[in-house]
This record gives C-alpha cells, structure tokens and sequence, in this order.
C-alpha cells in the first residue's frame, strides 16, 4: 500500500463553505450532495471542515440554526494531506486522530480533493475483488 497514493483514492471536486455560512445551509448542502462534510475556505485557503458529527454537537447544544455560522462549530485544526502521500499512512493517521475526513491540498495550500475512510474502504475493497 506504499505505493498507492492519495491522488488514486481522493474524492474531488471538493464541496466548500465560507466561515460564514449559516449551518442550516451547510447542512442542506450536505443532504443535497449526499456527502458527509464541507470544507471550510476563506480567501482560497482551508480554514477547517464541519462534518456530520459536528451536527450532534450543534443539535445537543440546541443553537437556532438560523442564526449560527459554520465558523462556531468547524474544527480549525483540520489534519490535512497532500495527493502523493501513500495511502497507508493517511489511514493511520485517520485512526491515530479520530477522524473520517481529510482534505487534500496543494503546495499553496488550496484544497484540491478529499479522502474519507468509505474511500479507503471502496478502494480495499475494490483491490480485494480484483484479486478474487
């Protein structure tokens, strides 16, 4: 799995939000596309992501939707990766921090594609069958 990259795996076009933009509308987003998180952008540049698991958060806390930015409930220290990172090691890190979605960005920063753990899981077992 060394030799198999980020690029190969990630999902792309990235769906984006501004700090911003109320969580009722990221939310909405969210069902529109049938994707599991947005990333946060401000000026071309990652500033976090809000995932469906920041929603349980939002709901338990009861905030007016209408009223609440994305930037209240984003997490700002996003784990990133870049697309020539072997896959092996994105997915320890992913196990390592907890989380389910990795933006992948370029050398400048912007962000370029996504991984989530369901494309690892595609890929493996998109391998698997392969070799059946």
């Amino acid at each position: 799995m060394d030799d198999i990259f980020v690029a190969r795996v990630m999902s792309s076009p990235v769906h984006t939000v501004s700090p911003d933009t109320l969580v009722e509308d990221a939310a909405q987003k969210m069902l529109d596309e049938e994707i599991g998180s947005v990333v946060v952008v401000e000026d071309g540049q990652l500033v976090g992501i809000l995932t469906r698991t920041d929603f349980v958060q939002i709901v338990a806390e009861r905030q007016p939707k209408d009223q609440t930015p994305v930037s209240a409930y984003m997490s700002d220290t996003a784990v990133t990766t870049t697309a020539q990172v072997p896959i092996a090691q994105i997915a320890e890190s992913m196990v390592d921090h907890g989380i389910h979605h990795v933006p992948v960005v370029d050398d400048d920063g912007a962000v370029i594609g996504m991984v989530t753990t369901t494309d690892l899981a595609s890929y493996l077992s998109d391998l698997q069958a392969a070799t059946a």
